[in-house]
């Protein structure tokens, strides 16, 4: 791709137009900015800082490659019977999360840590650059965050109850996820690059700290902040699948798992609370019963908001509870397709 792109030179010089003219700065400041704190070394001094950086910006990017096995049938002539012959696959653009065969595999050493080959798979989702897709079980929807370069999940199965659906789409939903950093940064970015701060990140998220709205609290801008990003909710689901119905079931126990959080044996009580509530009830219910468990409200000023004086705040449920085609105009971070 470099030498179609850049035919003369040498080829060190031409790798450094390429990745200057894609950006790769850019990049990377970005993603150290978010190791930095996924990391916890903000408080060490810069050269030990940089060096934990370095290892896992170095472990990201020389994952290997996936292997695949196929299953290649054939049936001869007038055969009884299918052969099935196995063929691998070198595969660099996804990769699986949690395979048996490489859980235990242990590559990387750093004086008394190693790494199995599912933390560093990933790491490397984690990161710009590939993997882009992650395939997983229900081993990666509950305690791992895939946030940091992903906004969108397609469930190849839905799940049987919204306490899963829940925990499958709160891996990407969380503090200065993607699709929070593609808001922030739309409209906040030519400001922050004027600053002297080093972290062009730290700008930006300081500057849509000082331009909350009277009665935004902290959620905003780290969790929720008003964009054309999207949290994305993919259900490859056929016509008149069991999914649909299950879809739909799933929305509407959504708002009632809200309402049971924390309590236990939270599958029994939604069950009962959505066979003995009528539906038109359930909203006044369910604002009577919650508790709020929003930061307290920052009394800030507003500065060099780009935002519309007469735009709606983004003071609203839970992104995840609303659907596409429900959502008011202001819902920050959610969309769906089927």
């Amino acid at each position: 791709m470099v030498r179609t792109e850049y035919s003369d030179g040498p080829y060190w010089e031409r790798v450094l137009r390429y990745s200057h003219a894609g950006g790769l700065q850019a990049v990377m400041d970005e993603y150290t900015h978010l190791l930095r704190e996924s990391l916890a070394v903000s408080s060490m001094e810069p050269g030990p800082m940089a060096a934990r950086i370095s290892e896992e910006v170095t472990s990201a990017m020389m994952i290997r490659t996936a292997s695949l096995r196929i299953d290649n049938v054939t049936a001869p002539p007038y055969a009884r019977e299918a052969k099935l012959e196995p063929e691998p696959m070198r595969i660099r653009y996804a990769m699986r999360f949690g395979d048996d065969r490489a859980d235990e595999e242990t590559t990387i050493e750093d004086g008394s840590t190693q790494t199995t080959r599912k933390e560093r798979v990933r790491s490397a989702f984690n990161s710009p650059f590939w993997p882009f897709v992650l395939v997983s079980t229900s081993i990666g929807q509950e305690g791992l965050d895939f946030h940091y370069y992903c906004h969108a999940v397609t469930h190849w199965n839905l799940p049987s109850n919204p306490v899963d659906l829940e925990q499958r789409e709160g891996r990407i939903h969380r503090y200065k996820g993607h699709a929070i950093r593609k808001n922030v940064a739309a409209s906040f970015a030519s400001t922050a690059l004027q600053d002297s701060d080093p972290d062009a990140w730290n700008a930006v998220f300081e500057h849509a700290k000082q331009a909350r709205r009277p009665g935004e609290n902290d959620l905003i801008p780290y969790w929720l902040f008003q964009g054309d990003a999207k949290i994305e909710r993919h259900v490859p689901a056929l016509p008149l699948s069991r999914d649909l119905d299950r879809l739909s079931d799933l929305r509407r126990s959504l708002a009632i798992y809200r309402m049971v959080f924390g309590q236990s044996r939270q599958e029994d009580l939604i069950d009962f609370l959505l066979l003995n509530i009528p539906e038109g009830a359930r909203d006044a219910l369910s604002s009577e019963l919650q508790i709020d468990l929003r930061p307290p409200i920052s009394p800030v000023v507003r500065v060099n908001d780009p935002r519309p004086l007469d735009a709606p705040g983004t003071d609203c449920p839970d992104p995840t509870s609303v659907m596409a085609d429900e959502a008011p105009e202001h819902t920050p971070i959610f969309g769906e397709s089927i």
